[in-house]
This record gives C-alpha cells, structure tokens and sequence, in this order.
C-alpha cells in the first residue's frame, strides 16, 4: 500500500506580507485548507488520486479569491475565459478545455472530455456545447463577477498592458493539485482564468498537457506562473522526464526543472508527488499559495518565500 499524499497550489508571484493584510491572508489560508481537507478525506477512505485532485481543485475553483472558475479574471472585453486540465497518471489519460465560459467547475468538465470523448482537448464554442449536450453545471455572468477583478482590468486597460494575475499582491490565483492513492496512482489537476485583459485567444500552459500539468507513473506535476514559459520549457512534464532519464529523486527533478525555467526568464512554481507519496513545492518566485497534507494527516499551508 502506498502513502498518501496530497498538495495544492493557488498561484505564484509577487505576493509580499508586507502587502498583505491580516485579514485579507486568513481568507487565503482558509481557501487553501478547507480544499486540502476535501481532497485528503477522499484518500483517506480510499478513494482514487483522480477523485481527489477534481474535489481539491473544484473547491479552488468556487472560492472567489483564487483566478479560476468564479474568481476568474476578465478578458478585454470583459467576459470570463476558463481553462482547465486532469490527467490519470495510471492510465496515461487527460482531458483539457480552453476557452470555456460560464461552466462553475472547468475542471469537471475536462474529466468529462477525457471520459467521454476520444480527445483530448476541447476549445471554445465546441466545448461548451459538449457542456450543454451532457449537462455540465453552468452559471451566469453574475456568478463570475468580483469587483477586484474588475477593478484589475480597469486598471490594466488604463496602463495599456496585458497584466499576469499573479504580478501584483491582489486576490490571485491558478490553482492546482497533485495527488497519489493507497495504490501508488497518480493523478494532476489545473485550472485557471488566464491573464487580465488578455486578447486575442491567448491559451496558456494551463490546458495543454505536458506544459502545466501532467501525470503518469512516475510523477504528477501542476504549475503555475508565467505560463508562456511553462510552455516553452515544458515544465510539466520535464519534471517526468529528469526523473525517467536522469534517475533523479522528486525533489532533484523539481529543483532541476525550476531551475530551467529561471535560465529562460520564467517566474512561478509547480507542486509535484511520486508514487512514494513524496511531496515537493518549488518556485522561484516572491511567493506561492500552497499546501500540503503530511502522511499522518497534518495541514501545511504556506504562502510567502523564504
């Protein structure tokens, strides 16, 4: 039997206690932990790794404060742009949505993709249909709406950039989550709203496989940052990879891999676990949202840089 083992992530950056409230971090805090409690109750009753990483990450998703599914930042033009991806790393199988709009839970929606389509990613009006088709649970704009998100846009629309969620010590967030089962299965799940004011379809690591998440049987890995790079570096799955070829430890490979993305100018982390259930959080960043549940059942939620 394998140990179980859960970790999360809520977003990377700047994110500085100088600039945070008291207030303000116990929200966060609590965000964190109540998903991490989710996730961990499905392990410990046995429960798979994928059961685990879509409860984590749907309970990310409906807290507002976190850029993904309710808390989504705006496009400019103002609307929600959702993506979404989950990966079995015991069947080597992933389901990914882009695009999406209204659906409370993306990530719910790309396990339905990997279940029950032959694809793997669906983008846009066609994976919105596919929603509606098998009656995926939606919600209107309202749902969606904060204020400081909106309030974010403005300000990015006023300064003519397109602003990373993660760039400034704002309610932020990608979340994610990597899990491993009491028979060594793993599994990997991310979900975000991509950048504020972003134009022109822009797509993120977040939704493509092997980028921003990836799990097989040897690692599961959710990142979250400057996603252009995640893509350039592949981070996801060299993680996997270093790991596979290199014969590196987690914590090795992980370490390895960040260090990849600063050569290449990247800013963000990634969470990953093995099938020893061993954990590891790295980022180069001023600050990651995370956590972690230790083998006895302890929370660990952090939030600042060393």
């Amino acid at each position: 039997m394998a140990k179980i083992a859960l970790a999360i992530h809520g977003g990377a950056g700047t994110i500085l206690k100088s600039q945070m409230t008291t207030a303000l971090e116990a929200e966060y805090r609590s965000g964190l932990d109540t998903a991490l409690r989710i996730g961990w109750q499905i392990l410990e009753r046995g429960g798979s790794s994928l059961d685990a990483v879509e409860a984590t990450v749907c309970s990310l998703e409906d807290f507002p404060l976190f850029n993904a599914g309710r808390g989504s930042v705006f496009t400019h033009e103002g609307k929600q742009e959702m993506d979404a991806c989950i990966m079995d790393g015991h069947n080597l199988k992933a389901g990914a949505v882009a695009f999406v709009k209204n659906i409370k839970n993306p990530v719910s929606l790309a396990r339905l993709v990997m279940q029950r389509t032959e694809h793997v990613l669906l983008a846009g009006e066609g994976a919105n249909q596919f929603a509606e088709q098998i009656g995926v649970h939606t919600e209107p704009d309202e749902y969606f709406f904060t204020e400081h998100r909106w309030l974010q846009l403005q300000e990015a629309m006023a300064e003519g950039r397109v602003q990373l969620d993660h760039a400034v010590a704002k309610p932020i967030g990608t979340v994610g989550a990597v899990a491993c089962d009491i028979n060594g299965h793993l599994a990997a799940a991310t979900s975000t709203g991509g950048m504020t004011n972003k134009k022109f379809g822009r797509i993120g690591d977040t939704p493509l496989v092997g980028l921003g998440n990836y799990a097989d049987d040897t690692c599961a890995v959710s990142c979250t940052g400057h996603g252009e790079y995640f893509m350039l570096g592949v981070t996801a799955y060299d993680v996997a990879a270093r790991m596979k070829y290199k014969g590196l430890s987690l914590e090795d490979a992980a370490r390895e891999t960040i260090a990849h993305l600063t050569k290449i100018n990247g800013e963000g982390g990634l969470i990953a676990v093995d099938t020893a259930g061993n954990i590891t959080l790295p980022f180069n960043s001023d600050g990651m949202y995370r956590g972690y549940v230790t083998v006895i059942g302890q929370i660990n939620v952090e939030i600042y840089g060393s």
